[in-house]
């Protein structure tokens, strides 16, 4: 039996013999784990929650907006907060309707001039940032 083959081709089955195990035992610590996280991350996307809904952040909006507005801050911490809160907010609402937001990118004492600029923008498309007092619902969109 063993002249029935060539060297050549009983070399080339013992590599692969002898290979084998390193290269299955490879692919499964390295690309196993890549491909079972994967297949997770995908499940996960399918889950994720969406964003609130418009009528919920716009009303977190105007209620910091009147926070805001209001100055009975005690603390100048407590003011910056809620100033903070404020801008995030209305840069969030921004980007579900879908205007632009000079107040993303503004830094220092640009701020104060962006904010107005960004509440402007926002009351021509139509949200109503201060709504009558005796309003029931949020006047989103121009919609009662």
């Amino acid at each position: 039996m063993a002249g029935d083959r060539p060297a050549l081709a009983g070399l080339l089955i013992f590599v692969v013999i002898a290979l084998t195990p390193t290269v299955v035992l490879w692919a499964s610590l390295r690309l196993l784990p890549a491909i079972v996280a994967r297949i997770a991350e995908r499940r996960r996307a399918r889950h994720r929650p969406t964003a609130p809904p418009l009528e919920s952040v716009v009303a977190d909006l105007r209620r910091l907006r009147r926070e805001v507005r209001a100055r009975e801050h005690r603390t100048h911490v407590r003011r910056t907060a809620v100033l903070a809160a404020y801008d995030d907010v209305l840069i969030d609402v921004c980007r579900q309707v879908d205007v632009d937001a000079p107040l993303a990118t503004a830094e220092g004492h640009d701020r104060v001039y962006a904010r107005l600029l960004t509440e402007a923008a926002l009351e021509d498309a139509g949200i109503a940032l201060d709504p009558p007092p005796g309003a029931r619902r949020p006047d989103v969109g121009g919609q009662q």
